[in-house]
């Protein structure tokens, strides 16, 4: 069943026991989330628990949205960029999925006010390490799998991963000039380059025009043109 106005409209919706709203969209085997639009921004909590969802993804602008609970569902991925139209989300159960990578949890490193994350029964809580990833990404983090997160593990988590906080650049990717400071490199003059330029036209080897063109390439006169002596030549000459 897929989800629709007609079906949240017609959706359970209550008061739960910690006084939120909560629309109860559990059990109803949707494949994907969408058309949450149509709830108009009025729930605290969303149970989209016991569903066959494969991507936590597609979710509209909801301000007040602070709890999503989709235990028992297919999840394997996390979109990018979901805390830009979640931002009060704290609290995200999904216990029961398919998760298996510690990348994979990478999406929720944006919710900067995530409180309380399960992640029980996914293959990524076998990972090496795993505990202390999620706690890098996710400094918000109180409680992780129903365990509350000690300030040992956050220290231990800064130690074991010192370079994958939220505000770290993403590993092994490189942009060209990206945090380097460019330095101009003076090229031969005008002058300099027509030196050059006669002297490949009047070279008698190949050698001598290779080395000729790349002084012209690289701007590195060779000592016939003005360029630098060698390091010591001076010495050498009686």
């Amino acid at each position: 069943m897929r989800i629709n106005a007609d079906l949240i409209e017609q959706s359970s919706q209550y008061v739960n026991c910690i006084k939120e709203r909560e629309l109860d969209l559990r059990g109803i085997k949707a494949p994907a989330i969408e058309n949450l639009g149509a709830t108009r921004d009025q729930f605290d909590t969303i149970d989209l628990s016991d569903n066959e969802i494969k991507k936590l993804d597609n979710f509209p602008l909801l301000k007040r949205l602070g709890c999503l609970l989709l235990s028992n569902n297919r999840i394997s991925k996390i979109a990018d960029g979901l805390a830009t139209n979640l931002p009060k989300l704290h609290t995200v159960i999904l216990s029961n999925n398919n998760i298996s990578k510690l990348a994979d949890c990478d999406g929720l490193s944006q919710f900067t006010k995530l409180e309380m994350l399960s992640l029980l029964d996914n293959p990524v809580t076998k990972e090496a390490n795993y505990r202390l990833y999620v706690i890098r990404k996710c400094p918000a983090l109180k409680h992780l799998d129903f365990r509350k997160v000690k300030q040992k593990e956050r220290d231990e988590a800064n130690r074991v991963f010192p370079d994958d906080g939220p505000a770290a650049k993403k590993a092994k990717t490189f942009t060209p000039g990206e945090g380097t400071k460019l330095v101009e490199k003076a090229g031969p003059t005008p002058q300099q380059i027509l030196a050059i330029k006669a002297a490949i036209a009047n070279a008698k080897t190949l050698e001598e025009v290779t080395r000729l063109e790349r002084a012209l390439r690289t701007g590195m006169l060779p000592e016939e043109l003005g360029g630098p002596k060698p390091a010591g030549a001076d010495s050498m000459v009686e």
